[in-house]
């Protein structure tokens, strides 16, 4: 068999990227859907929909490289003529798949992968690369969501291509009884003569067309209210408070490690009442009260699961409160006193940095926490798919009121 195409058939590389992508399309369509319907409530069933979702992501960045080696290929060699050339409309309808086709084998997978990309956790991508890409900012919300969007609604391009693509196929074996299919099988059909070939952009534009279409439809459910994830980063806020000092501005957030990979979050409403003497140089300084809005949490790809009874039960705990007395040594500073969450206290101890221009203080602290101390995560009683420890960041900026 030929390697290259000649002006009627189709050489063995090109076969071997028609029959390799086809057979991972056919298995990546199905395999998203079951992924994405597959329960989480168990560590089991986390796990099986983790594995599900790092094959398709997998297989998905391998559709990605073999369509661009597919187009490489394509562009050194002549493209076979149409056995139908001489039905405009089917030869219209024909090519317009073809380039439907080649666009949404790349589109899908790397809408797919900038999605992934942007959002931290959660089934990686088993390829020794892929897990962040360049100028994609990291658990950038406002990314994901989008380019999700975008990949739902390239999908849907992808699979309505592929079946016309198939129907089409099975119209010129079984209606048409032409060679149309069987110069894509392995061998060398008897073709005969070609009729005069027609080369028009009209085909080109209707795919454009129909991708623009589609970039609408992604867009707009990126826009409709009630999704799970933000359309836009969220800002942190902070309320008024009793203490001497006024927070100005900070981060609270919060790094778990699931299926081996560190996943951040922060809390976007959160307040801390302070009161502090910073004339005391030894000894307790003064006391803090944070107060962590538990719902205002973004965690990656996770967070609608983090949000759940198993783990943080937003919905019957929706706060959490750290009250403690600063204590001071010299330049050594720490929050001594009791983390309530999900009903439970517990001891904690936040060693912190302090820094004083005039009346502007500046902190930045970090500590670890036992997620199954306060029974977040009691379904999951092994680190197979979330650790046991939990980093805590905090780093605000507060003002002297009085």
């Amino acid at each position: 068999m030929p390697i290259s195409n000649s002006s009627t058939r189709y050489g063995a590389v090109t076969k071997w990227f028609h029959w390799t992508t086809a057979l991972l399309v056919v298995t990546l369509i199905p395999l998203g859907i079951v992924a994405h319907d597959a329960p989480f409530a168990t560590s089991e069933e986390l796990q099986w929909k983790a594995f599900l979702f790092s094959i398709h992501k997998t297989l998905g960045v391998a559709v990605f490289f073999i369509a661009l080696a597919r187009i490489a290929w394509a562009i050194t060699q002549p493209k076979p003529g149409l056995l139908n050339a001489d039905n405009k409309p089917e030869a219209f309808l024909a090519q317009t798949i073809h380039w439907l086709l080649y666009s949404a084998l790349v589109l899908v997978p790397l809408t797919g992968w900038i999605h992934h990309a942007a959002t931290e956790g959660f089934a990686p991508i088993w390829w020794p690369f892929g897990q962040n890409l360049p100028f994609v900012p990291t658990n950038d919300l406002w990314v994901a969501h989008l380019f999700g969007s975008l990949h739902f609604a390239f999908e849907r391009v992808l699979a309505f291509s592929v079946l016309l693509h198939i129907a089409g196929a099975l119209k010129h074996h079984v209606i048409d009884r032409d060679a149309t299919l069987r110069r894509m099988l392995p061998g060398y059909p008897a073709l005969p003569d070609l009729p005069a070939q027609t080369h028009s952009r009209l085909p080109i534009l209707a795919a454009v067309a129909a991708y623009g279409v589609a970039l609408v439809v992604g867009t707009f459910l990126w826009y409709l209210p009630g999704l799970e994830t933000p359309k836009q980063p969220v800002e942190t806020t902070q309320t008024e408070t009793q203490g001497n000092w006024q927070v100005t501005d900070g981060t609270l957030a919060i790094t778990v490690k699931q299926l081996g990979s560190d996943v951040r979050g922060e809390f976007a409403n959160w307040s801390a009442d302070i009161t502090f003497d910073e004339t005391v140089e030894s000894g307790v300084a003064g006391q803090v009260e944070v107060t962590v809005d538990i719902a205002s949490l973004t965690l990656g790809s996770v967070t609608e699961q983090a949000m759940g009874a198993d783990f943080f039960d937003a919905a019957n705990h929706p706060t959490a409160v750290f009250a403690a007395d600063i204590t001071r040594a010299g330049d050594a500073y720490t929050a001594d006193g009791t983390l309530t969450m999900k009903g439970v206290k517990q001891r904690v101890s936040l060693p912190f940095t302090l820094a004083l221009d005039g009346d502007t203080a500046t902190m930045e602290g970090a500590l670890t926490l036992q997620r199954l101390d306060f029974g977040v995560g009691q379904s999951m009683p092994d680190e197979s798919n979330v650790g046991f420890s939990v980093g805590v960041d905090v780093a605000l900026t507060a003002d002297k009121t009085e």
